[in-house]
């Protein structure tokens, strides 16, 4: 758990606390900056989630190509000129 999805958790609890105080207390204003906590809290959560989902999912294959350029370095070499020259061709609409 990243510090952006425990700080969107606090903070959509605050908001579900500040809206709750504003109905109690027949504040409109208060129960409204509730709800937009709440909203800008799930946000912050959601983030903080897909950070922690593309970190876990990228991490491996970032490790594996590291492995493979250490382990193959002429193969490494050669993967990346026949990529850079596709990329060229392609860029110059061949």
């Amino acid at each position: 758990m990243n510090t952006d999805t425990m700080n969107g958790a606090a903070t959509d609890f605050g908001g579900k606390v500040k809206q709750g105080m504003g109905a109690m207390l027949g504040d409109k204003s208060m129960e409204a900056e509730g709800k937009g906590e709440q909203l800008g809290g799930k946000t912050q959560k959601a983030f903080g989630d897909a950070k922690t989902s593309v970190d876990q999912t990228v991490r491996p294959l970032l490790d594996q190509a590291r492995q493979f350029v250490k382990d193959r370095p002429f193969a490494s070499a050669a993967q990346g000129g026949v990529v850079g020259l596709a990329l060229l061709n392609t860029l110059r609409g061949k």
